[in-house]
Formats: structure tokens, sequence, C-alpha cells
């Protein structure tokens, strides 16, 4: 009788759950309600609902390490902004792209994406974003097309290593995959991706990289005497960037995690520099920061009553333990579900059914790949599925060029079909076929 009413109990909690999180979805995609409001709104009403409890909510659910790991960046970008470097490298961004708009959006997006192979992608496009919007504003263009590119080359970029996008830590830690190893498998796959992104790009984009109406031009007006307006303060901003990165590099060997090493940063560098804490946090993007909390809260939920293990148990299923089937379907449903729910997560939820189809006896190495790959590039589908996404989209409409959902995907969607359409042919023939041999 207790195990009868334990179920019912689960089983409505799962339905109540499942249903706030489709209206806040909703809310957030129809962008009626700001997405910060709608996504605290949902999470607290999960604790409120009893569906997950404060301890839970505050401890486990909201992930603290991104929190502060962007804290922590955007105090540091925004100190650095105040040297003039970023009109600098704008400049530098018009010049290798002969004021070509597209010859610079590529530029810039691929200097993304590799960058955000070495260091994490969030770091990338919050370093990035005033540089794309001072160039815009030179050509007269909107920043939106610039903007959202590079989002998706940080996404890209980001999953060729361990440190570029946080599933991958995630995934590395479970499967016992080191830097070296992980690298190896996936810098072919996403230098694929990126030699597919470029034509891509220039299909989705290229018509929209046009001067806005009543705009006027300025690149010819370029120079580069006195861009820098604070040298000193330049030297002491790349310093502390310099010994950020090596932490980030070496926070494992540390045993530290990234948020500690970029609030040391931080820390310091408001030290060293002797700007005013009040001016600083005012590059915070506090309304990125919650969204996460009500996002990380409300998915938390879902996962707590099981409905994301529950999907995917019922979809492995129908692989039958063909490795093969089991990849590809690995594959394009961590691409879905990351476009639906944040990819940090989603992937947390499938290491331990990856752990247990290998415990069973099968040969997991290919699931790991098409998790990382899926959970990576599936988080590009919309402007929810990836934490470089939203904060993009917060900068961009804290300078007033709002991106909204529906444009997001409008732009995403080809660049990620394509991606994950790479992917599964290289997982196939270089991991699948070979076993079949």
């Amino acid at each position: 009788m207790e195990n009868a009413t334990s179920s019912a109990v689960a089983s409505n909690q799962a339905l109540i759950a499942g249903i706030v999180f489709l209206l806040t979805y909703a809310v957030i995609v129809s962008e009626k309600v700001h997405r910060t409001v709608a996504a605290l709104i949902g999470g607290f009403l999960m604790i409120w609902l009893g569906i997950i409890s404060q301890e839970e909510a505050f401890s486990q659910a909201v992930d603290w390490n991104v929190i502060f790991l962007l804290t922590g960046m955007m105090i540091i970008a925004g100190i650095l902004s105040q040297t003039g470097v970023f009109q600098w490298l704008a400049i530098q961004a018009v010049k290798l792209g002969k004021r070509d708009p597209f010859r610079i959006m590529i530029f810039l997006a691929l200097v993304t994406a590799v960058t955000s192979a070495a260091l994490d992608n969030v770091t990338v496009v919050v370093l990035i974003a005033p540089v794309t919007l001072y160039v815009a504003g030179n050509l007269g263009i909107s920043p939106i097309p610039f903007l959202i590119s590079e989002v998706l080359a940080s996404n890209i970029g980001g999953a060729a290593t361990l440190i570029g996008d946080p599933p991958n830590i995630l995934i590395g830690s479970a499967a016992g995959i080191d830097f070296i190893t992980f690298a190896a498998a996936m810098t072919p796959p996403i230098l694929l991706s990126l030699a597919l992104f470029v034509p891509i790009a220039y299909f989705v984009f290229r018509k929209h990289l046009v001067p806005l109406e009543g705009a006027r031009p300025h690149v010819v007006e370029l120079d580069m005497e006195n861009l820098i307006t604070d040298p000193a303060l330049l030297r002491k901003s790349l310093i502390v960037i310099g010994l950020v990165l090596v932490g980030f590099t070496a926070h494992a060997a540390l045993h530290l995690d990234p948020a500690t090493i970029a609030m040391s940063g931080a820390a310091i560098l408001l030290l060293w520099s002797g700007t005013e804490p009040d001016k600083a946090l005012e590059h915070v993007e506090w309304t990125t920061l919650l969204f996460f909390v009500g996002l990380f809260i409300t998915v938390e939920a879902i996962v707590n009553v099981g409905i994301i293990e529950n999907i995917a148990q019922k979809a492995l299923v129908f692989t039958k333990g063909d490795l093969g089937f089991t990849t590809m379907l690995m594959l394009w449903l961590s691409a879905v579900a990351s476009g639906i729910v944040d990819n940090i997560p989603y992937a947390a939820t499938m290491i331990p059914l990856i752990q247990s189809l290998g415990r069973s006896g099968m040969d997991t190495e290919p699931l790991w790949w098409a998790l990382a790959l899926g959970a990576d590039l599936g988080g590009n589908l919309t402007l929810i599925g990836a934490s470089a996404n939203v904060v993009v989209a917060s900068l961009a409409e804290r300078n007033g060029h709002k991106i909204s959902f529906i444009e997001f995907s409008k732009y995403s969607f080809f660049v990620s079909i394509g991606t994950l359409l790479s992917s599964t042919a290289f997982l196939w023939f270089f991991h699948i076929v070979p076993r079949m041999q």
C-alpha cells in the first residue's frame, strides 16, 4: 500500500513538474515576460510546490561554479574595457577583413571558436562582445548577426577540449578521459564542423549584413592612434588574465574550480588597478546570472522527478543493444534535449546511463563522444541551449539590441543541423564502422 502511495505521489510530482517546466519554457519562448522573470518564477514555483526542496535548490541545483566563473570574468572584462583595447582589436578586425562585413564577421567568429577551445567559451564571448559591438557600430550594421555567429562558433570551438565547454569537464571526469585524449578525439569533428560553418554562415548571414537605415558607416575614420587610453591598466589586466588562463589550464592539478580562479583574478585586479567595486560591478550581467539561477532550479526539478532519465531510457530501449544505433541516438537525443534544457544538467543526467550501459558490456567509448558532440553542438539550437547564448543575448540587450528566441533559432538552425550531420558522419565512419570489422 505504501509503495503504491509513494508511486502515485512521484507520478503526480512528475506531472506537476513537467507542466511547470513547459509553461516556463513557453513563456520564455513567447517573450511576453522577460526570460529572467520567467525562469525565476518557474524555479521558485518548483520549490513552493514541493518538487524540489530549498536545500536541494541552492546546494545541488544551482551551479555556483558557473555563476561565480561568469561574475569573475565579467568583472575582469569590464576593467579591461576601460583601456581601449577592444576598440584597438576592432580596428584590427576591420583591417584584416578589408572592410568587408562578411569577412570581418567570419574572422571574428573563427577567432572566437579557436579561443573557445583554449578557454571556456563563456569567458571568450564576454571578452569578444564589446569588440563586436564597436565593429558593427563603425560599419553601420546591426551587431546581431555578428554576435549570433560568434556564439555559434564559440559553442563549436569549445567542444574541442575538456575546458572549452562545461559538459566536457563532467564527461571527462566520469569517463576518465585526460585533456590530450579528449582533444585528439574531438578536434577532428570540430574542425570539420568549422569548415562547414563558413559556407553555411554565408548562406544564413550574408543578406543581413547591410547598413541600417539612416546609419552612417565611418570605418574610413578608424585609425590606430590614441586608442589605448590607459596602457598601465592594460598591462595589469593582461597580466591578471594571463595568470587566470594558466590557472584554468592547471585547475585540476591545483584542485581548484575555475570559479575560484576567476574570482581570485577579479579580486586581484580590483586591488591592483584601484578600480572602485561599484564601478566594476556595473559590468556584471545580473539579469543573466539570475536567469541561470532560475533555470538551474527549474531543470533540476524535472531531473529530480526522473523526467529526463525516463525519456532517455525509453529512447535507448529502441536501440536493442546495437552500438551504432545507440551512438546515433545518443548524439541526436543529446542535441535536441540540450536545445531545450541547459546542456550542463542534461550531460550530468546522461552520464550514469552511459556508465550503466558500460557495466552491461557495451563498448561506451563512442557514446562519450556522441554525448559531448550532441550536448555541445545542440546548445546552438536555441537561445537557452547553452550558457554562452544567454550571456551574449543579455550583453546585446544591454546595448539596445534585443535578440529574440525566434530570431536566434532562425539563424542557428542550419548551422546546428549542418554540424550535427557532419558529426554523425564522423562518428559513424571513424568509431562505428571500425568496430564492425
